[in-house]
């Protein structure tokens, strides 16, 4: 792992630092406990990507529940979110979309009110601190009404298929 995940930012730093790319930022996925919160963004600084330097961001994948149950102490650590629904909402209805029992797939909705009162706290956290918030996964592309929504509760930017970026668009024109 160690080996890897230098080589990984090397090559961060090299995109951003030596080809002036310093749009590029950094997206930690699966960042379970606040304490994974802290000792990745230390690793991160060790191996030469400390947040806010150069105008580096840190954002963190939001897709387990305990990131929106803590959001403020996860934001402690980052510069905002990309809500990850599709494990948010599998990991909060402890379902699996692609289980292939039809059964348990049919309660696959990202539009539970138990994923959106997470959802919302995520939001609303990263809106009180100034920090960036989107949302990637597939219930905005089959769920128009949930698109709106999340535009209704301040996401700054929604992940869609291509397939649906028309409709969707549309439905949030009003």
């Amino acid at each position: 792992f160690g080996e890897a995940f230098a080589m990984e930012c090397a090559a961060l730093r090299r995109v951003r630092l030596d080809m002036g790319l310093t749009n590029v930022q950094v997206m930690v996925p699966f960042v379970r406990t606040l304490a994974q919160a802290e000792k990745v963004t230390k690793l991160l600084a060790l191996h030469g990507l400390q947040r806010g330097q150069d105008g580096l961001k840190i954002i963190m994948m939001c897709e387990v529940p305990s990131n929106a149950i803590l959001a403020d102490e996860f934001l402690q650590f980052f510069d905002g979110f990309s809500i990850g629904s599709n494990d948010l909402t599998q990991l909060t209805l402890g379902l699996d979309r692609d289980s292939g029992l039809e059964l348990l797939a049919a309660d696959f909705d990202e539009r539970d009110p138990a994923v959106k009162a997470l959802l919302s706290r995520a939001i609303s956290a990263c809106k009180a601190q100034g920090k960036y918030v989107g949302i990637c996964g597939q219930g905005p592309s089959d769920h128009p009404d949930f698109a709106q929504w999340l535009a209704d509760q301040g996401i700054e930017s929604i992940s869609l298929n291509p397939d649906s970026v028309v409709a969707t668009w549309k439905q949030l024109a009003g």
